[in-house]
């Protein structure tokens, strides 16, 4: 016969006088953020938003996929609206007063995802163009013979 030995992993005691509670998610930021930048990647298939500091470190991003839309949705500017309005609650939350735009992509998200974030009451300071754009690129394929 074996004894049954009770180590204190096993045995879980509370010490007396104190009472474990559990953190709520704090209702506050953890930083305040006062400007930053927003970078909106519109494709033809999808519309990609990701907000970043004035140092380029990630605060938060969104997707049209992330957010549900499936398929061909994804690249519409209902669901860019949709992307850029949840960012856009985001960094109103964290206290965010202006913010610098960047756009990539040639998709129909580019406008909504913008007039989305800024109807959050976020100033728009600027708003650039970094669609890259190909100087001459590789060779095009040659003419098929039938």
């Amino acid at each position: 016969m074996t004894k049954a030995k009770t180590t204190a992993e096993e045995v879980k005691v509370k010490p007396e006088g104190e009472e474990v509670a559990k953190k709520d998610a704090p209702k506050t930021p953890k930083k305040k953020v006062i400007s930053g930048i927003l970078s909106i990647d519109a494709t033809f298939n999808n519309t990609k938003v990701l907000f970043a500091d004035k140092g380029g470190n990630t605060l938060f991003w969104s997707s049209a996929g992330s957010l549900g839309f499936k398929g061909a949705k994804k690249g519409t500017p209902f669901a860019a609206s949709k992307v850029g309005d949840v960012i856009g609650s985001k960094a109103a939350t964290l206290g965010v007063k202006d913010a610098d735009v960047v756009v990539l992509g040639v998709g129909s998200g580019r406008e909504p995802a913008i007039r989305a974030f800024m109807a959050h009451g976020i100033e728009i300071t600027g708003v650039a163009d970094a669609t890259p754009v190909p100087h001459n690129g590789p060779q095009a394929k040659k003419p098929r013979r039938v």
